[in-house]
């Protein structure tokens, strides 16, 4: 059995990739090093935004793992303009998985980004990966489980928030374990 601890960073000082993270999301990513560190796991990804490193950081130093930076596990940009509807436009966005924005990616693109990362680390030889992402990919790395993920569970998501997915041969079982 294959099991992915797929991780939401920690509260962030904002949404660029070189936001780094709050004073309470430092604290947070101490917490989660702490939640983390008796569950054997073997490697450790992630996506290569500040925020996401700073929030493995402090697990990392106390397994003694690497952090294995992944475009992959970067952010789903919805678009490179400035939307004063972006919520209604996320929204849509989870209703049509093809609606590109300007500048932006499509959910069904992501998912093909963030499914291409599954695919590999599931053939590699550790069996306990934690990976670190955002919020609307993380959604959608969930979704490749269970196409129950959507818009709402992304607005149900914390900062932090850590899944458990367990892949046997042809199943795989998702699960909120963070507390």
């Amino acid at each position: 059995m294959k099991t992915i601890y797929v991780v939401r960073h920690a509260k962030a000082e904002g949404q660029p990739i070189q936001a780094p993270l709050t004073k309470e999301g430092e604290c947070q990513a101490v917490r989660l090093a702490a939640f983390l560190e008796n569950r054997s796991v073997e490697a450790i990804y992630s996506s290569p935004f500040v925020r996401a490193v700073n929030t493995i950081t402090p697990f990392a130093e106390r397994s003694g793992l690497r952090i294995q930076q992944d475009d992959r596990l970067g952010e789903r940009v919805l678009s490179d303009q400035d939307l004063p509807d972006w919520m209604e436009k996320l929204k849509m966005s989870f209703e049509d998985f093809s609606l590109s924005l300007p500048g932006g990616e499509s959910n069904h693109m992501a998912m093909e980004r963030a499914k291409s990362f599954i695919d590999e680390v599931v053939k590699k030889k550790e069996d306990r990966i934690v990976c670190v992402s955002h919020g609307n990919l993380t959604t959608l790395i969930l979704r490749l489980f269970d196409e129950r993920y959507g818009y709402d569970e992304l607005f149900a998501l914390s900062n932090p928030d850590v899944y458990v997915v367990e892949i046997e041969e042809r199943s795989a079982s998702v699960r909120r374990i963070w507390e």
